[in-house]
């Protein structure tokens, strides 16, 4: 049984549908760097993870740095096409109002920067919804799968990390939330979700159910 007085959304393949324009644009760039790679391996290589935690990985896999100025390259090309392209998930939007009519508090707690974020909701216009509740990896010491983000984002909002539910998609995200002691909703849409249940979430497989699954949750705790 759930118990909570905060939910927690991330960003990237719970909100806004960015990862497959991050994943071509990551693939894209480690090609021409030397490492041949798909947009689908990208996505299981780097689920989940921030820029900066993914520089050493790369390093690792080439066997030499990175050209100077990689990531913030390939951190503009990102921003651009985000700006261009990204839609929301369907249901992401009808969610966040739901839980604000639950008469819930919520919080977005990302890997992606605040340059991104402001470019994928200011184009899905959702930047007055989500304006002072947005947490970003550059305002904590460490991202996901480290709990840091979730914490903050209990902290701003003054809610214990027990009474707490984050919505999550990727293994990283999961862990993370796992280790600030916070339930965990797995939002699963391709698959059975095994992989984020045995990190530790209750899958679920569209984001249309999350207000329902949210509203019972709150009726069976009442």
């Amino acid at each position: 049984m759930l118990h909570f007085d905060l939910v927690i959304f991330d960003c990237d393949g719970v909100l806004v549908n960015s990862e497959p324009i991050a994943n071509r644009l990551v693939a894209q760039s480690l090609t021409e760097a030397g490492w041949p790679i798909s947009p689908a391996e990208a996505q299981s290589r780097f689920l989940g993870m921030a820029l900066r935690d993914m520089v050493p990985v790369i390093e690792a896999e080439l066997g030499r740095p990175l050209p100077e100025g990689w990531s913030r390259s390939l951190a503009g090309a990102i921003y651009d096409a985000l700006s261009a392209e990204a839609e929301l998930i369907p249901g992401a939007a009808e969610a966040l109002h739901a839980v604000t009519a639950l008469g819930l508090p919520w919080r977005i707690a990302s890997n992606s920067s605040h340059e991104e974020m402001a470019a994928k909701f200011g184009r899905n216009g959702l930047a007055h919804i989500v304006a002072g509740r947005v947490h970003s990896h550059r305002d904590v010491p460490r991202g996901k799968p480290a709990p840091d983000l979730f914490l903050a984002a209990a902290a701003a909002e003054g809610v214990a990390p027990e009474a707490c539910v984050v919505i999550e998609d990727s293994v990283p995200g999961v862990t993370g939330a796992v280790a600030a002691g916070m339930d965990c909703l797995g939002y699963a849409p391709h698959g059975d979700g095994a992989a984020l249940r045995a990190a530790g979430a209750h899958p679920f497989h569209a984001m249309t159910d999350l207000p329902e699954l949210l509203a019972l949750a709150l009726k069976a705790d009442a």
